[in-house]
């Protein structure tokens, strides 16, 4: 494959991450809005955010099988349009039930559409020979960080929340949908590694190690303390700091710009560096922002504290993804489908728990237990650059 076409391939994929974490940002930047809308309290609101990794969950078992067989371009274009389209149909559920409803299929159109792009991404990494896939995530966060000022100015112009919602979806399946046909071909690569897992049982699961695990501990830390700020952030600044309506979401801006910066310039240093020694320092930053948000809960502080956590938070998944979209015995769908089970874990229990420990406690010392996760980052790091050298 020639320069052009993996520039062409590269785009294209650059495309559907925006796109995902547009879509993403438009259900968690309105948040706030659904928790008064439906009159929730804390533990309310903290079981009902348990929909979408519970709908995660679910798909996690039959991800890799679907895209094996129809393979992650296909799964990728489709999966896309789902995903727009259930996020219009939270803006129709006026019950929690039937939000909650709702919210699981949101998070299983969000598992496959996850794997099937990881899957793309991983394979034209390794057409590359070095590292990109920090920066594919970054647009996703600068999709998400859009996504949040999209979000804040419907907020301020009182329009109902199905225009928002309407307005963003229309949008992100209009630009995909070209992009769709540029996606990387991957049925020969697929086939392949078909093949090769069949030796190993079913899928190739029976060919899992300790280390592939290890990396689903460092990603399930990243993804508990993203769960947690993606959906709590802004009602920690509504709740605790209190600040202007229009500077509520500002923890959760600042954190995915953070974010969005690491993904841009983590490539450059996981490269040069060892990249267990940059997961080491992005646990360190969300465990310190975490800690300075909840010990001093005033605008600049908090702000400040949500900010290192999204700059720690950069590198955690794109990472571990990489890492394992190396392993010598399964498909990238397969290997990425065992970290995010158990990444997804933690962002399935985060936000659920977090509510609950409000609900028992406050949302301050809520959230500064949830610094403990970062923690896991740190000790476990070293499992990420075993399959990172395998080319």
């Amino acid at each position: 494959m020639n320069d052009l076409q993996k520039k062409r391939i590269r785009r294209a994929i650059s495309v559907y991450y925006l796109a995902m974490g547009m879509v993403f940002a438009s259900w968690a930047s309105r948040i706030p809005d659904v928790k008064v809308a439906l009159s929730l309290d804390d533990g309310s609101l903290g079981a009902l955010l348990f929909a979408i990794p519970a709908g995660q969950i679910a798909m996690m078992a039959i991800s890799a099988m679907v895209i094996a067989h129809w393979g992650s371009r296909m799964v990728l274009r489709v999966s896309l349009v789902a995903y727009a389209a259930v996020l219009f149909a939270i803006s129709q559920a006026p019950t929690f039930v039937s939000l909650f409803v709702v919210l699981f299929l949101f998070g299983m159109a969000a598992n496959i559409l996850n794997i099937s792009v990881n899957t793309q991404s991983v394979e034209l990494e390794k057409l590359y020979g070095r590292s990109i896939l920090s920066t594919f995530h970054g647009l996703w966060s600068l999709g998400g960080l859009l996504g949040g000022l999209v979000g804040t100015g419907f907020v301020l112009t009182g329009l109902p929340l199905w225009v928002h919602y309407a307005v963003v979806s229309i949008l992100c399946v209009g630009v995909t949908l070209p992009m769709g046909l540029r996606l990387m071909d991957d049925s020969k690569l697929q086939h392949s590694a078909e093949k090769a897992e069949d030796d190993g049982g079913r899928h190739g699961f029976g060919r899992l190690d300790g280390v592939i695990i290890m990396l689903g501990f460092v990603a399930f830390g990243g993804m508990f303390c993203e769960g947690t700020v993606y959906d709590w952030s802004s009602v920690y600044m509504a709740t605790v700091v209190c600040p202007p309506e229009a500077l509520v979401r500002a923890g959760y801006i600042a954190g995915m710009a953070a974010m969005t910066f690491g993904r841009f310039v983590a490539d450059r240093f996981i490269t040069r560096y060892d990249a267990a020694h940059v997961l080491r320092i992005s646990g360190a930053s969300i465990v310190a922002g975490l800690l300075i948000a909840t010990a001093f809960p005033y605008l600049v502080t908090a702000t400040l504290g949500f900010l290192l956590v999204g700059l720690g938070m950069s590198t955690v998944v794109p990472i571990c993804y990489s890492a394992a979209g190396r392993h010598p015995r399964l498909s990238p769908a397969t290997a990425i489908t065992v970290v995010s089970s158990i990444s997804f874990i933690g962002f399935m229990v985060g936000p659920p728990l977090i509510g609950l420990l409000a609900q028992a406690l406050t949302l301050r010392v809520a959230l500064a237990v949830a610094a403990s996760f970062g923690l896991l980052i740190i000790v476990f790091a070293p499992a990420a650059v075993r399959y990172r050298r395998r080319g």
